[in-house]
């Protein structure tokens, strides 16, 4: 089956939550797995959308419109918004959200001569379970990402992950002593150990084909 005209919707990097008007919360994510899925479903001919966080790098291949954004209101805007304004084939919500916020955001700098500074964080609203909400019927995909973590317990937990919240596809990964570490899962059959990022946006774009040669 060809991606060829396939809407497909991409989120990647890492996203910030404020303290105060210039401090941020925010995690080591980079965007890669999101760039190397965005070119290489370019590639094969699919309209891409890359909402893209701070701190990752442009992607090269043409035909990929980039939405670029900070924050994680920002992502959620950016995201629903272009749910609800297009029609996609598929999302791949690969972007590294904050799971929490802090209660209160000072408004100006805290001062940097106070001893301690304590923040209470809460839970972010989970973004996936909003996307699902928006189109029951649309492809997607999500990443559950658990640093160190051993084959099994990562695949445990990423078929949790994938009930919860109603995802098609689940991609598990992980960073080991020996490097990264990837699976792929629709919590019935599982592609892996998939040893590089490379190889992981080429195996989730064969299932993506094969996917879609079901459905036509």
């Amino acid at each position: 089956m060809s991606l060829r005209n396939k809407r497909i919707l991409i989120t990647g990097g890492p996203t910030w939550v404020a303290l105060d008007s210039v401090r941020v919360i925010s995690n080591t994510a980079t965007g890669q797995n999101s760039i190397l899925l965005a070119q290489e479903l370019a590639r094969q001919g699919a309209r891409v959308t890359l909402i893209l966080g701070s701190c990752a790098r442009q992607p090269a291949a043409q035909g990929i419109r980039v939405i670029r954004f900070s924050f994680f209101d920002e992502l959620r805007k950016a995201l629903i918004g272009e749910l609800k304004s297009k029609r996609y084939d598929a999302l791949i919500h690969s972007a590294a959200v904050s799971d929490y916020q802090p209660v209160n955001v000072r408004l100006r700098k805290v001062s940097s001569d106070l001893k301690t500074w304590t923040i209470r964080l809460k839970p972010t609203p989970k973004i996936i379970d909003e996307i699902r909400k928006l189109d029951p019927c649309m492809l997607l995909v999500g990443f559950k990402y658990e640093p160190r973590s051993a084959p099994a317990a990562l695949l445990s937990r990423t078929r949790s992950f994938l009930r919860r919240s109603q995802t098609t596809i689940a991609v598990a990964n992980t960073f080991l002593p020996a490097g990264y570490l990837a699976f792929i899962t629709d919590g019935t059959q599982t592609v892996g150990p998939i040893r590089s990022r490379k190889a992981l946006a080429k195996n989730l774009v064969r299932l993506l084909k094969q996917y879609f040669g079901k459905k036509g």
